[in-house]
């Protein structure tokens, strides 16, 4: 992994953490691989995340130590947007579009339902989030 890609994936975990983004990260090859971020702790690269994980019927919380390259987020291909959610965005979109170049509001909708608008699945960074992962609403 590049230090251009880490930098991006980074920025990219630290954007989706309020929104309870979900992770593929293994301690052992007999762990369920998914886990929620709930907290970045700063480092370049390396750092601690905060984290619950299922474990059993209930879930774990904790913190631990982890490098940048172990850590793939499972975001939703634009392409998985649904009707309901294309209308909304486009009213996003339409309602930004005079004299602004730039929306925060349009950025933390596509983070709030997880879309890979930076082109992080087709670059390895991060999985396609099987259907269900996240509650479309």
């Amino acid at each position: 992994m590049t230090r251009k890609e880490k930098q991006l994936l980074i920025k990219d975990l630290y954007a989706r953490v309020p929104y309870g983004v979900i992770v593929d990260y293994k301690e052992n090859e007999f762990e369920a691989p998914h886990w929620k971020i709930t907290a970045i702790y700063p480092d370049t690269f390396d750092g601690r995340i905060g984290y619950d994980k299922r474990v059993g019927a209930g879930y774990e919380s904790g913190s631990r130590p982890f490098k940048i390259g172990e850590v793939k987020p499972y975001l939703r291909p634009m392409s998985s947007m649904t009707s309901d959610e294309r209308f909304e965005y486009d009213e996003l979109q339409h309602f930004y579009t005079h004299g602004l170049d730039f929306n925060v509001d349009e950025v933390d909708w596509l983070l709030s339902h997880h879309f890979d608008f930076r082109g992080l699945i087709e670059k390895g960074l991060a999985l396609e989030a099987p259907d269900g992962m996240y509650k479309t609403v």
